[in-house]
């Protein structure tokens, strides 16, 4: 008797869409409409399906609404390195957008290995994903997967990076006038000999930055030279190597173009015993909440993290809704943070002394 009253409680099923219907006295078709945001119900119905769905705890079929509606309601999201501390910002952006609007997102880093990205590409697509979000690694797309993405017309949004094999909308920070920023705030303050380690020249962010550096050399007048320059994978090895050929020419300054180079470039400084800005200064790109913590504390160029995961979202959940028309390309600004790395301290105290010392002489002389 014991074992049947066990086995009858154990194969009991949860609450259907029709036991919320009778709890909330509405129909079926009602409790359908609160469940999916369909149709328009009145708040004093809509308050009824919620309180009798939340009282016998009824889950929807989430599998069985999305086979319905051929969607899954779910977003993947590829970034080429969880780790760096940049990318953390814009998924929790896309994120928080994708959820407000009834989203689950699906998250892969790709190491930068665009066979590995592929791989995760085809996942998304054959798992029947809403929308992808791509940061994507160097290198094309192989002609294999173009032809799927065209054919089966997933929506992409790029985040950070152009990429010329997709016909898709983009999210970009303005990398080249943030580069330009940070190389002529140098400037400005007097650093006359001024080098770059910079990010991989086959992705769109790092031509950008290095142009961005060009230019502001070219608006100030100052020497381009090819052997202060670096070109670094936006990782903290690559950054380390830079320092250890770059900081024995004595450059005035640096611009390194990412965080993680930059604190490779800083462990390469302090082995040689080289002191920033009392012996170089220096900008980064990109700032986080530490960064006012460090000695010195460092200059940067801030990208909206956050902003960018959220607006990259945004276009996606446009496109899966049905939006139509040819592909936007959204640029969000930079800002530049003045801190003492760039040394701007040690050039206004310099300008003091030297303008002091003329004042004495002319003083004696007189």
């Amino acid at each position: 008797m014991v074992r049947a009253v066990r086995r009858k409680q154990g194969s009991k099923k949860g609450p259907t869409i029709y036991d919320v219907a009778r709890e909330a006295r509405v129909s079926v078709f009602t409790v359908s409409s609160v469940i999916n945001k369909t149709g328009q119900v009145g708040r004093s119905l809509h308050c009824r399906v919620e309180a009798a769905i939340k009282k016998l705890n009824y889950r929807p079929n989430l599998l069985a609404r999305s086979l319905a509606k051929q969607q899954t309601h779910t977003i993947g999201v590829i970034v080429p390195d969880i780790a760096n501390p940049f990318f953390p910002l814009v998924v929790r952006g896309a994120e928080d957008a994708a959820e407000k609007a009834g989203y689950h997102i699906v998250l892969c880093s790709s190491d930068n290995d665009p066979a590995k990205e592929e791989v995760y590409l085809e996942l998304f697509l054959s798992k029947r994903m809403d929308g992808i979000l791509l940061t994507k690694a160097p290198g094309s797309l192989s002609p294999h997967l173009r032809q799927i993405v065209n054919g089966l017309g997933v929506p992409i949004v790029l985040m950070m990076r152009t990429c010329g094999d997709l016909k898709a909308d983009t999210v970009l920070t303005d990398d080249y006038q943030g580069a330009f920023e940070a190389v002529s705030h140098l400037a400005r303050i007097g650093h006359q000999r001024i080098g770059l380690v910079g990010g991989p020249k086959n992705v769109s962010n790092g031509r950008a930055r290095w142009l961005g550096y060009r230019k502001a050399l070219k608006a100030f007048n100052l020497d381009y030279e090819s052997n202060l320059v670096a070109e670094g994978d936006y990782r903290i090895e690559s950054g380390y190597r830079a320092g250890l050929s770059l900081l024995p020419l004595r450059s005035d300054a640096f611009y390194v173009a990412n965080y993680l180079m930059t604190v490779g470039f800083m462990k390469a400084a302090d082995e040689m015993g080289l002191r920033c800005p009392e012996d170089f200064g220096l900008v980064s790109f990109d700032d986080y909440p530490w960064l006012g913590c460090f000695q010195p504390r460092l200059t940067t160029v801030d990208l909206p993290k956050y902003e960018l995961g959220t607006a990259s979202a945004h276009l996606l959940l446009e496109r899966i809704k049905g939006k139509v028309g040819p592909p936007l390309v959204r640029k969000l600004k930079p800002r530049l943070i003045v801190r003492e790395s760039c040394g701007f301290r040690l050039r206004k105290r310099d300008a003091v002394s030297a303008e002091g010392s003329q004042l004495t002489l002319e003083s004696e002389q007189s």
